[in-house]
């Protein structure tokens, strides 16, 4: 193989030509497309991190860690509308990269996608999991066995904690089951997911409201003071509190920010993608950061942050405050919400691998093929549920999480990359949506995007490297030989 094959860019006539050929329906409008933006973005992120974010760093100044998370991923959203405007087919990074960093570069991107996409709807699954037993708590069902809802770490740490004897065998069945449900509304296409998705989302979002208009009459002002509580270094040199602390809470809550971006994978199901794509993924952004500035607030000022519980931060500050049927209808939003999050995380996995297959990066008959009724790549959609519901019954929500966060941040770093590249390079090429100072916006985009990623520990970083070391040797045994570009 000769080096330049590394480095071989696909054509922009070659997706013009994909758009024509696309046999997946266009039915989504700027609306749609935007709901499914806010679909994904908003779950465990603020359901689950904003405790931990609070309780441990930020404190009542959690607010400013939202908006300093929002304004990061803005950069790459901005980059990603742009590109979205000049090439409006689905693949999200992927695609992009191909047409500008080269084919080995757009392997890379495509195959830590994964992370983002799959590993997201994993961490989703499993955190869905725990809403749903406290849910059974809620509803007097306190006897389900721990084994059966918990994958085999986190049964074996339980047990520990407890001083029980640890289980011989464990398994997050709820997490495993919650994914199946969503693999097969993906099955029966993109319509009726889209359909699911708005009304779940506008299920969410109403949940939020309703955090918002029920508990700023329980805001104790004094709680928010000060508002960003002094640095403090604990026993084992963990700093916590001040500045520091509300920029480690930014990368904490940053998961709460993924999957903005899985709008610009529907490109070839909008029915207007040049100019709806970058609306949508620039109003979805919008959207969840003015919710999350003001539930954060809400939350800080309910609850003093030292007593914000760490697993159900929304539901448990209602719950402390008398309001339990509150905290019983936030719960199973929780539940319903984050369906929505699964939903669109595994359907822009699907559609990623479907153009990779169909650049002859995959198999074809395993990722391109499109059922002939449902109009949707069924066969990839049926691999892709297997896989996550395997994992979300055995991995630990911690370790998900990390490998997600450092798979969207390496996407988000490269896409700032390739769309500097490309103006540089094709200065004259039609771009209905053009970002202005782009040099600024995605220099600061790949700044903040890399430092996050050197904030995470040694053993994600390790896990990442293994990860991306075995995408490049399926790269170079299969994916090289089977390119449409080496065939051109």
């Amino acid at each position: 193989m000769k080096l330049d094959s590394l480095f071989r860019k696909k054509p922009l006539a070659a997706y013009n030509e994909d758009i024509k050929t696309s046999q997946l329906k266009r039915s989504l409008g700027k609306w749609e497309l935007t709901a499914i933006g806010v679909g994904a973005v908003i779950g465990g992120g603020i359901f689950v991190l904003t405790g931990v974010a609070a309780n441990q760093y930020a404190g009542p100044a959690l607010a400013l860690s939202f908006v300093l998370a929002g304004i990061g991923c803005l950069f790459a959203a901005l980059c990603y509308a742009e590109f979205a405007s000049i090439l409006p087919v689905s693949g999200s990074a992927y695609a992009y990269s191909y047409g500008t960093m080269g084919e080995l570069f757009a392997w890379f991107i495509g195959w830590n996608l994964v992370l983002e996409y799959m590993m997201g709807a994993t961490t989703v699954a499993v955190s869905w999991s725990k809403y749903f037993v406290k849910l059974l708590h809620l509803a007097g069902l306190n006897n389900v066995p721990a084994w059966l809802v918990n994958d085999p770490v986190t049964a074996r740490e339980e047990a520990v904690r407890l001083g029980l004897k640890a289980p011989v065998f464990s398994i997050n069945l709820p997490a495993a089951l919650i994914i199946w449900v969503v693999t097969y509304i993906l099955l029966k296409g993109i319509k009726e997911s889209a359909k699911t998705n708005n009304i779940i989302v506008s299920l969410k979002v109403a949940a939020v409201l309703f955090v918002v208009v029920m508990g700023v009459g329980y805001i104790n002002p004094a709680n928010w003071h000060p508002f960003i509580p002094p640095q403090v270094t604990d026993s084992s040199g963990v700093s916590h509190y001040g500045l520091s602390g509300v920029l480690t809470a930014a990368g904490i809550v940053f998961f709460a920010f993924i999957g903005f971006d899985a709008v610009s994978t529907q490109a070839q199901e909008a029915v207007n993608p040049v100019k709806d794509i970058p609306f949508a993924i620039i109003a979805s952004l919008i959207i969840c950061t003015t919710l999350y500035i003001f539930v954060s607030l809400t939350l800080t000022g309910m609850a003093h942050y030292t007593s914000l519980d760490l697993g159900a931060p929304v539901a448990s500050a209602f719950s402390a405050i008398g309001l339990n049927w509150a905290s019983l209808l936030i719960t199973i939003a929780a539940v319903i919400g984050l369906i929505s999050v699964m939903l669109v995380m595994l359907l822009s996995q699907t559609r990623i691998f479907l153009n990779m297959a169909k650049d002859g990066l995959l198999p074809r008959k395993m990722f391109a093929a499109i059922h002939p009724r449902y109009q949707t790549p069924w066969r990839s959609t049926i691999l892709l549920g297997t896989i996550a519901s395997i994992v979300a019954a055995v991995t630990p929500i911690e370790k998900a999480t990390k490998m997600t966060s450092i798979g969207t941040l390496l996407a988000f770093a490269m896409i700032c990359a390739a769309v500097l590249v490309l103006r540089k390079k094709q200065p004259h090429l039609h771009r209905p949506f053009r970002v202005k100072y782009l040099p600024l916006v995605a220099g600061l985009g790949i700044g903040f995007n890399i430092l996050l990623m050197l904030s995470l520990d040694k053993s994600t970083w390790v896990r990442l490297v293994v990860w991306s070391a075995v995408g490049i040797i399926i790269y170079f045994a299969y994916s090289a030989k089977n390119s449409n570009l080496d065939k051109a």
